[in-house]
């Protein structure tokens, strides 16, 4: 079996700047580690192969440093990477991130499975998997929470619904997001480090693509663009009061009368 997972790299921290002028994350020198969701997508293959046999490829889309994403995919136990990377995909939203990604697929050959953790926790949209699936025309089912059997031409999933645990068969090729429950991710093997650690990753650009439309990629490409992002400012004001039990409640009283809670 063919299997893509794909990864992100994101910020490793929540003290991020904001570009007031395009609205996006300064991602320069910012410590960054792999998206949380994606570990849970790579131990999905790693299961599957484990039982089916086949390849685990994976691809990311960012600057040159995402490949230490890739890198830590390797020492988990996938094959084959490849990072999508160009400063004109710059900027993009999901919709812009979603078709570059596809075309970044479609340059690597063809899967019978695609794998993606359910959301980045940088974006937290979920949208950029069932968007991908749509780009590539192939079906896809989100929230994926158990893989219950993979048949010869499909694999049946149980999906975590709002309300309610669904099950699906659905046919290959096709892809699926995660949910973080479905498996606990193994931790990277050291002996793995060494043994790719000049490992090629293969770099995709623009020039790479079938579809060389700048338009399409990037800010650019994106229909929708933040009008104002900023981080929630801090409130460590802090009142320490001391009496019995009747007295502090008349002082809470006052005091949420004085907010104006009450």
């Amino acid at each position: 079996m063919e299997i893509l997972v794909c990864i992100k790299q994101v910020p490793g921290t929540t003290k991020i700047e904001v570009d007031p002028i395009t609205g996006v994350l300064k991602r320069d020198g910012v410590d960054s580690k792999m998206n949380p969701y994606d570990l849970f997508a790579i131990e999905t293959a790693l299961r599957i192969k484990e039982q089916e046999g086949g390849t685990i490829k994976v691809i990311s889309m960012g600057p040159p440093q995402a490949k230490d994403v890739i890198k830590e995919a390797f020492m988990m136990g996938a094959d084959e990477g490849a990072l999508v990377s160009d400063r004109k995909f710059a900027g993009a939203d999901v919709l812009a991130t979603s078709y570059t990604i596809s075309q970044g697929v479609r340059k690597m050959g063809d899967f019978d499975l695609i794998l993606c953790g359910k959301q980045t926790t940088d974006g937290d949209t979920a949208q950029v998997g069932p968007e991908m699936a749509e780009y590539l025309e192939i079906p896809h089912i989100a929230n994926v929470l158990k893989i219950i059997e993979i048949k010869e031409k499909s694999v049946v999933v149980e999906m975590d619904m709002p309300n309610t645990l669904e099950i699906a068969e659905i046919q290959f090729p096709c892809l699926l997001t995660v949910e973080k429950d479905i498996f606990q991710p193994r931790l990277p093997s050291y002996r793995k480090k060494i043994s790719t650690k000049d490992r090629d990753i293969k770099i995709i650009s623009l020039n790479d693509f079938e579809d060389k439309d700048e338009k399409r990629y990037g800010l650019t490409g994106s229909p929708t663009q933040v009008e104002r992002i900023f981080p929630p400012s801090a409130n460590n004001d802090r009142e320490t009061w001391t009496g019995t039990g009747a007295q502090l409640s008349f002082k809470i009283a006052e005091k949420l009368k004085q907010l104006k809670f009450v």
